[in-house]
């Protein structure tokens, strides 16, 4: 269970917090009771989770400032004096990384490594959840699910930036980390959920399109992808944080997977296709190859670990996670109160948990 025991209370830093997972999280925790500090630059898009659900007022302290800064995040994590830390802060596109390689590498790699440089001289901090990718894995297209043990790499720069990111997540623990702070990585992808406005993103595309009863088109319609709600994986990387604050905290150090449960994924074609429905639109839908293809065609993880030993389990099938996502956007058109929309459902999926135990 995730319990407001735990985090009634408990200061919590969430770096990222203006992004899509990071403002997900951030209610949850506000949820939960925790007290929160958020870090990060402005939303990257116009419309956003952040501003759409007017979380600003959560935050005990909201600071708008780039993770590449050593300085300004020394500054912040003295300040707030954090318990436990989530660092989400990213570049988080594979098309965005060949268009800005050098940054994408400042912001995951010396973004990642000022944070750890930082903690690792702390006493107050006892905890830190690391979020990189399910993209760290070396992908040769085989159609295997990878463990936490599998080769890391990646053909392009936001893949190999987060590996790179996760392997010095690893090397800090083993270098500089004891039980006074325990550390770990966690690897989860192609989350969906409400809000999400990322460019160059299927759920993206479709939603503006369904919304304007527009045409859709779709590059690479037979590629599978193992979706989930978003708020899946942030129910693990919670359970993990409890678990690395406790008293045999370094038990659980190391990398984690979070990923769905179906043994067959939908491709991009059969998960619009649901989701138009969901959405209730007339929007037609084109398909095409890409020429320019930069993406691998499938991907997948092996969750074991996690499910033994956090007794995390995923709950909700493709057709739950596509409902609660276009009801989400449906009610934003409407122009509903969506923070109290988002809370009710990340109460929904906390019952879900409960009844689960």
């Amino acid at each position: 269970m995730i319990e407001k025991k735990f985090w009634n209370g408990k200061r919590v830093l969430i770096t990222g917090h203006t992004g899509f997972k990071g403002g997900w999280l951030s209610l949850w925790l506000k949820f939960l009771g925790a007290e929160i500090a958020g870090y990060s630059l402005n939303p990257i898009t116009k419309k956003n989770f952040f501003d759409q659900t007017k979380i600003k007022k959560i935050f005990k302290k909201d600071i708008r400032k780039n993770i590449q800064n050593l300085k300004d995040l020394s500054k912040c994590i003295h300040s707030f004096k954090p318990e436990i830390i989530f660092h989400l802060a990213a570049q988080p596109q594979v098309l965005e990384s060949y268009a800005q390689p050098f940054n994408t590498i400042k912001t995951n790699i010396i973004g990642t490594a000022n944070l750890l440089e930082i903690v690792r001289k702390l006493k107050y901090v006892k905890a830190v959840v690391v979020i990189t990718t399910d993209k760290v894995y070396r992908n040769a297209n085989e159609n295997i699910k990878f463990k936490e043990n599998s080769a890391l790499g990646g053909d392009d720069i936001y893949s190999s930036s987060k590996a790179s990111a996760d392997i010095l997540t690893y090397s800090y623990n083993k270098s500089f980390f004891d039980k006074r702070t325990s550390l770990a990585s966690v690897r989860a992808g192609n989350c969906i959920g409400g809000g999400d406005w990322t460019k160059f993103r299927i759920l993206t595309d479709s939603i503006n399109s369904f919304e304007s009863n527009k045409v859709l088109k779709l590059r690479n319609p037979k590629y599978q992808r193992p979706w989930q709600h978003v708020l899946e994986p942030i129910a693990g990387y919670l359970m993990l944080a409890k678990k690395l604050y406790s008293k045999d905290g370094s038990k659980f150090s190391g990398a984690w997977n979070f990923g769905p449960n179906s043994k067959k994924h939908l491709n991009v074609y059969q998960f619009a296709k649901l989701l138009k429905k969901e959405m209730r639109s007339k929007s037609k839908i084109k398909l095409f190859k890409s020429k320019d293809n930069k993406e691998k065609h499938t991907l997948d993880l092996n969750s074991q670990k996690a499910k033994k030993f956090l007794k995390w389990k995923p709950l909700l099938k493709i057709e739950k996670t596509l409902s609660l996502t276009a009801a989400w956007y449906l009610a934003s058109k409407k122009k509903q109160d969506m923070m109290k929309f988002t809370l009710n459902q990340i109460k929904i999926y906390s019952d879900l948990i409960n009844k689960r135990k």
